[in-house]
């Protein structure tokens, strides 16, 4: 199969790619009316690349059946609005029964989680994901890369066996290693997204990124297309007073190794009246003074 299959879905990956909240109720089950809302407002606000099950929605916190739930409740609200890229992993045969899953729901394409193992080799990481593709080949397939151990060389072998590996995001916080790595796999032979989202996103792009995942766009959509849009120009110092907006945003999200990396986009959009502030273990509410701190940075943000 042609990558030129996937032109759609190469381009969805070119752009913001939102990982949307998955908002909870009072119960503590999943608020599938506020998710609902939520997913509108980033539709709406010209978001067209939506991930349900990515880290910012919680997925290790979430049981099968609520990762189902998000996935086909995020496909009925994208319509032909957006793309949707589901994420999937945990064992191999849940990764796999997932991917099955996103693309019998409508889903486009799957993001391949990191495996989570504590002895995880550069063959066995080609393997897991191989599996992955060549269950859903009709499917677009994202590798969620974090290991910086990882050799480029080992996407290349993985692409050779799967087409349908079309895009990569890569979440390794180190600029020179991400532009060894991308032209190492084949920098032209995939989507590059910068997977650390805005606040890496400048120099990932100065490296071949084409696209940018987003925690941050749950709250401000116009801040996010913003940057995009300086950064599809080449206008890298418009791109850096974005960066410059939401630094303290972000700060506060990678504070203690990103521990409160969901709950202040959560706070946030509790401060906008939009969701309510509750996250699940291990993640943790936060103490009252960030809460007013994170309610004045996003204050004067437009939404």
């Amino acid at each position: 199969m042609s990558t030129h299959t996937f032109e759609a879905q190469r381009a969805a990956l070119a752009d913001v790619v939102a990982i949307p909240v998955t908002p909870f109720a009072a119960d503590g089950s999943v608020d599938t009316g506020t998710l609902r809302a939520l997913l509108r407002r980033l539709l709406d606000g010209g978001i067209t690349t939506l991930t349900p099950n990515g880290n910012t929605g919680e997925f290790y916190a979430l049981t099968p059946e609520e990762r189902r739930l998000v996935t086909e409740t995020t496909v009925e609200e994208a319509r032909d609005r957006a793309v949707v890229l589901a994420g999937v992993g945990h064992d191999l045969p849940t990764a796999t029964e997932s991917a099955r899953h996103a693309r019998d729901a409508g889903a486009r394409m799957v993001m391949v989680h990191q495996p989570v193992h504590p002895y995880v080799s550069a063959a066995g990481w080609v393997d897991y994901h191989r599996a992955v593709a060549e269950a859903v080949p009709g499917l677009g397939v994202v590798p969620y890369v974090r290991d910086p151990g990882l050799p480029g060389a080992r996407l290349a072998e993985l692409a050779a066996h799967c087409p349908n590996v079309i895009g990569v995001k890569y979440a390794v916080p180190d600029a020179a290693r991400f532009a060894a790595f991308a032209r190492d796999a084949g920098l032209d032979r995939f989507v590059w997204v910068a997977g650390l989202a805005e606040p890496y996103a400048p120099s990932y792009f100065s490296a071949g990124a084409t696209g940018f995942t987003s925690g941050l766009v749950n709250v401000a959509p116009a801040v996010s297309r913003h940057m995009l849009q300086a950064l599809r120009t080449g206008d890298f110092p418009a791109a850096m007073k974005v960066w410059e907006r939401i630094r303290r945003f972000e700060e506060l999200r990678a504070a203690h190794r990103s521990a409160d990396n969901v709950t202040v986009v959560k706070e946030a959009l509790a401060a906008l009246g939009l969701c309510r502030r509750d996250v699940r273990p291990p993640s943790r509410a936060l103490p009252e003074e960030e809460r007013a701190e994170i309610a004045a940075v996003v204050a004067g943000w437009p939404t």
